[in-house]
């Protein structure tokens, strides 16, 4: 009970920040403005977050454990490229169905440094990762080839593009459009 109601303040923390970076930008906003906005008091803030700039990368992270929780949860006898399809198509479900809160974060990140320069964001280190789990599964641990590391860079740019294209454009069957881009890459 205690850490469900931590994690609904920690989102509601997020979405209170994400909704004043859209208003605002991210610059003029502070961390006693999140804090008021939120509901909670500074010393509570920086136990969820170190900084700011680590608030901004949130979504980025819920992402990324929403894709390894993906590849953790797929069938082992499916083959790395099919789990790395599954997984990106359940992470394009995620973002369609928390549309609404991405889009503001897609906008706020364009637009603030401190999100590009984040090292949870810079997709090398979220592709070495994703490579990792997918080693993981195999039944006799390896090193990554360059194969797999290929197979990984692809279907991340597959979705870099498609979710481009989904949040910009606003493609009219965004998960059928994902499909295609995902069997393409």
């Amino acid at each position: 009970m205690r850490e469900r109601k931590r994690a609904h303040s920690r989102a509601a923390t997020v979405d209170a920040a994400l909704a004043l970076f859209a208003a605002r930008g991210y610059a003029a906003v502070t961390v006693a403005d999140i804090c008021e906005a939120a509901q909670i008091a500074p010393r509570t803030f920086f136990r969820y977050f170190p900084t700011k700039e680590d608030l901004l990368a949130e979504p980025a992270r819920e992402m990324a454990a929403h894709v390894a929780a993906s590849i953790a949860a797929a069938p082992p006898e499916l083959d790395d490229a099919e789990v790395l399809r599954a997984a990106m198509r359940s992470l394009g479900e995620h973002v369609i169905t928390h549309r609404e809160r991405l889009a503001g974060y897609f906008a706020v990140a364009a637009e603030a440094s401190a999100v590009r320069s984040n090292p949870f964001v810079r997709l090398s280190d979220r592709e070495r990762e994703l490579t990792e789990r997918l080693l993981a599964r195999r039944p006799a641990p390896a090193a990554a080839d360059w194969r797999t590391r290929l197979l990984v860079a692809r279907a991340v740019a597959a979705f870099r593009i498609w979710l481009d294209d989904a949040v910009t454009a606003g493609t009219p069957d965004p998960l059928g459009h994902l499909d295609e881009v995902l069997a393409a890459g």
